[in-house]
């Protein structure tokens, strides 16, 4: 019944949005294609309606539930060897060391389910962007309702301060601006017109159509409902996002392939050894037992929770630095990533248009402190000094005028400054606010006459007021308030009007990125006036001088791309934001130098197909990416993703969802909404570029980590393969039983290899550049290394195995003390592990003490198990004297001394200095 209704709804469905071009239609053509006139639908007609096409809300994905969480964790391919060896182990009666295997990978769901559930519970309380009031007509009455209840036809009210609640062709405004940043990008309000537009308008252009989930931030307009639910714009993102391929993060690829490979050679050796063992005569039983008992030992059983304690102390040490992971694996992503696409708005910028230059008509200028919508900052001369009297005069006069043509509001409070209406005019009260204005008490002091309100057929907007010098005030795009004037005001008085140096000053502040307005005032004709006025009862104006507007960098971003360009990270900016607007704050990030680098949407789409070469060499050559539209910075990541980077992208609005989903790592802005926030595995809470620097930092740390304890559970599996291929090969008995070996493995080597995640991380590490992206787990580095430790220490082991068999040790006496120098081995080797290219005695103690009790404890257990009467009789061990003890400890140095000198040949500079990371003076881990 339910597929039916379905089916009858998408026969009778209205075109979407994205079928039909509605503002390439009049608004005439656009009522007969809905069904609807301008009084509204009747209830009637928005009942059925609501039956046909179903509410206009998007579906809301709930976070997963725990269980759902806790089977995710199974989903490794390590885990799926784990598995393996711990069925065969129960299929030959070898049930302790079952219950060992199965014991350790029930212990890394449950950290990994903790860890990722903690995660999804700071990134929950998801709502619906759709939830929001919507006044309408219907039956020629307006009336308000949720906006789930709106229907194709529905004529609805806007005003300034409402979010959009469906997507509209607008039919009526007057001074109607909408924030569609969470759409395009775009950080400047887009100001509304109700004339048809040519076909090929992009979305950030069609300025007759309001979209949903979009704000309105001045003025007033009605619009007719085109489509709602996934038919919207918003929709048609949603449905991109749960249709577009999710791409592995790094370390699943890595460690997907370091599984194959170890499985691979341990399954060789193990063959090969088992071969060798038949012909020696052994009983086939014998060796199969022999066999497992080597897969097991060789297999890194403790790298799964070691792996989950070290991206779990990441994420920890992410969250201070305001970095939310949802996902484990992201965390090394994030540091795996060799370019990051990120976001202008919000993440480069403030996202707070700002007063930053003022120019005066006879040519100076002065620069503008502060950031954003708070009245905090001075003015100042280019040269840094303060403004003359007589200059000061003038700029006070140009900020007087700036708050007296104006409908925003900013006020102080104790919790910080409170602001609404159009960014600009909150701009121009910030910029009063620096020098010493008090709006409100300007603005009391006055009688309003009449005002002519901003709208986007006049580009001005026009105030007057009785009763004091300067009854007018304008302000505007320069060419149309230059049209008002015959005059410009200088430190003499005012003079006659140089529009062209006006312009070309303009012009100049253009191309740097500012948005330019003009401010001028006026004396009133003679007689009274009166509301409403027009354009004709302006009279002649005296300029006053430009304001330069801009969305500034925030402060850390220039310091963290010149951080990412030393660790080799290629840092693009995407935005929807007017391409000189993008070039210039891409320059002064230093992310691009010449227009040449820049690309716009218009551009790329005349590459024709996104998976053409042309458009791949496109976006290999561009930096910067302009006006953009949201599949085409989806076509853009993967792109990059051809070209085989490793791409974090970073985004706040649903126009970003596709992108984000598609990444490698998808980094959503904490402020941004919840679509983003939902798709991507990383949230920054500050919404800070530093931070996503600081994120890389972190996971470069953890990688690093990861490989530490790779390092150390395959060299010490590789030792146990050369000692028992160097028993086998002269005829010796089995150096260690199986359950010997686990011990060995799961507990001693276990506790080690957890303390070892907790390794702090090593200076310099963002001043190497990103790993290539095809780069396994086994570089040449890990497998040089490990030959030399595991050979090492299997040769030192079966040199003392040897020598107390020709002695005639009794087997039992034998294993016990190989056993212990096994473990010895291991306590001495995790301080080699602790930096692969740095000396073993200069890494300070203190940037893991979690280690070092850890090594502390690891012997300690083994001590306390050779004394048990329990232990001894499962392991087959028994005490040592303190000669014995000590004996075996100088044997085991000499792998300290090997590494040293492996350390000193690879690397002759002595892999750099390993002192604390600044971060982690006067921590523990």
């Amino acid at each position: 019944m339910a597929g039916t209704t379905r089916a009858q709804n998408a026969a009778h469905a209205p075109p979407s949005a994205g079928e039909v071009e509605w503002h390439a239609l009049s608004a005439t053509d656009a009522f007969a294609r809905v069904d609807s006139v301008s009084h509204g639908l009747t209830q009637a007609q928005a009942a059925e309606r609501l039956e046909r096409f179903g509410p206009n809300a998007l579906p809301v994905k709930g976070p997963p539930g725990v269980a759902v969480i806790f089977l995710h964790q199974f989903l490794s391919p390590l885990i799926y060897i784990l598995l393996a060896a711990g069925i065969v182990s129960l299929l030959i009666g070898e049930v302790t060391d079952a219950g060992f295997i199965f014991a350790v990978i029930l212990l890394n769901a449950a950290l990994g389910t903790f860890q990722e559930w903690k995660a999804e519970k700071s990134a929950a309380a998801l709502q619906s962007l759709l939830k929001i009031n919507a006044r309408v007509r219907r039956d020629g009455e307006e009336s308000e309702l949720t906006a789930d209840q709106l229907v194709p036809g529905d004529v609805v009210l806007l005003e300034s301060g409402n979010r959009v609640p469906a997507d509209l062709r607008l039919f009526h405004g007057k001074g109607l601006a909408i924030d569609e940043s969470l759409l395009t990008g775009e950080s400047l309000a887009v100001e509304k017109t109700i004339e048809p537009l040519p076909r090929h308008v992009p979305l950030g252009e069609r300025r007759n159509m309001a979209f949903a989930g979009s704000t309105a931030t001045t003025g007033r307009g009605v619009g007719v409902v085109v489509a709602t639910g996934l038919q919207t714009q918003v929709g048609r993102i949603a449905k991109a996002v749960t249709s577009a391929a999710v791409t592995k993060p790094p370390l699943v690829i890595r460690m997907e392939r370091f599984a194959r490979q170890i499985s691979y050679l341990v399954l060789g050796f193990v063959s090969l050894l088992a071969v060798a063992a038949v012909a020696e005569g052994i009983p086939p039983a014998e060796v199969f037992f022999m066999a497992v008992a080597l897969a097991v030992s060789a297999i890194p059983e403790g790298l799964p929770v070691a792996m989950t304690v070290a991206l779990s102390i990441a994420t920890t040490r992410m969250a201070r630095r305001h970095v939310i992971v949802r996902k484990l694996t992201a965390v090394e992503g994030l540091g795996s990533c060799t370019c990051i696409a990120s976001d202008k708005t919000g993440t480069l910028t403030v996202n707070r248009q700002t007063v930053k230059l003022l120019w005066l008509p006879d040519g100076r200028s002065f620069a503008v402190s502060g950031e954003g919508y708070a009245g905090e900052g001075e003015v100042r001369t280019v040269e840094g000094s303060p403004p003359e009297p007589q200059d000061l005069e003038q700029l006070l006069r140009l900020a007087r005028a700036g708050v007296l043509c104006n409908e925003g509001t900013l006020v102080r409070r104790e919790r910080g400054w409170d602001h609404h209406g159009d960014a600009m005019d909150v701009a121009l009260l910030a910029l009063a606010c620096k020098l010493g204005l008090q709006a409100e008490r300007v603005r009391g002091e006055l009688d309003l006459i009449g005002e002519i309100p901003y709208e986007s057929e006049l580009r001005y907007a026009a105030r007057c007021y009785r009763g004091i010098e300067g009854t007018w005030v304008v302000k505007g795009a320069v060419e149309r308030v230059l049209a008002f004037c015959d005059r410009m005001q200088s430190a003499g008085g005012a003079v006659h009007l140089d529009s062209e140096a006006v312009e070309r000053q303009a012009q100049q502040l253009a191309e740097n990125g500012y948005r330019v307005l003009a401010i001028a005032e006026g004396r009133s004709a003679a007689g009274e006036l009166k509301s409403p006025l027009e354009e004709k009862d302006i009279p002649a104006l005296t300029l006053l001088g430009l304001a330069a507007f801009i969305d500034p960098l925030r402060p850390e971003a220039p310091a963290a791309v010149a951080t990412c360009r030393e660790a080799g990270v290629q840092v693009m900016m995407i935005t929807g934001d007017h391409p000189a607007t993008a070039l210039a704050i891409a320059r002064q990030l230093g992310i691009a130098e010449e227009a040449g680098q820049m690309v716009s949407g218009v551009d790329l789409a005349a590459e024709g197909d996104p998976g053409s070469a042309d458009f791949r060499q496109r976006v290999a050559a561009s930096q910067v990416f302009a006006r953009v539209s949201p599949l085409q910075k989806l076509h853009i990541v993967e792109a990059l993703g051809e070209q085989g980077h490793f791409t974090a992208v970073t985004g706040d609005g649903v126009n970003d969802a596709p992108a984000l989903r598609r990444a490698n790592i998808g980094v959503a802005m904490g402020s941004g909404t919840d679509v983003a926030k939902d798709t991507a595995s990383i949230i920054v809470t500050d919404d800070n570029f530093a931070s996503v620097v600081a994120g890389v930092e972190e996971g470069r740390f953890a990688y690093d980590n990861i490989r530490k304890v790779v390092y150390l559970l395959i060299s010490t599996g590789g030792a146990e393969i050369v000692l028992f291929s160097m028993a086998l090969l002269f005829g010796l008995p089995l150096p260690l039983l199986a359950v010997q070996l686990l011990w060995l493995n799961l507990v001693t080597n276990g506790i080690q290899d957890v303390a070892l995640a907790f390794e702090g991380g090593e200076p310099g590490v963002m001043n190497r550049p990103p790993r290539p992206p095809g780069e396994g787990v086994f570089n040449r580095l890990m497998i040089e290394q490990n030959l030399v430790s595991g050979l090492t220490m299997g040769l030192l082991a079966f040199a003392a195995w040897a020598w107390m068999n020709d002695r005639g040790l009794p087997e039992t006496e034998a294993r016990n003390l190989t056993l212990l120098l096994m473990v010895l081995l291991e306590n001495v080797h995790v301080f080699n592990c602790r930096s692969e290219r740095s000396s073993a005695f200069r890494v300070p103690l203190r940037r893991n003490r979690v280690l070092i009790f850890g090594v502390a404890i690891a012997q300690g257990i083994h001590i306390l198990a050779l004394g048990t009467p329990l232990m001894q009789k499962v392991l087959g061990v028994a005490p040592v004297s303190l000669r014995e003890w000590f004996t075996l400890l100088a044997l085991a140095s000499i792998l300290l001394v090997v590494m040293e000198i492996f350390k000193r040949l690879r690397f002759p500079a002595g892999g750099g200095p390993a002192t604390l990371h600044p971060r982690e003076k006067g921590l523990t881990a």
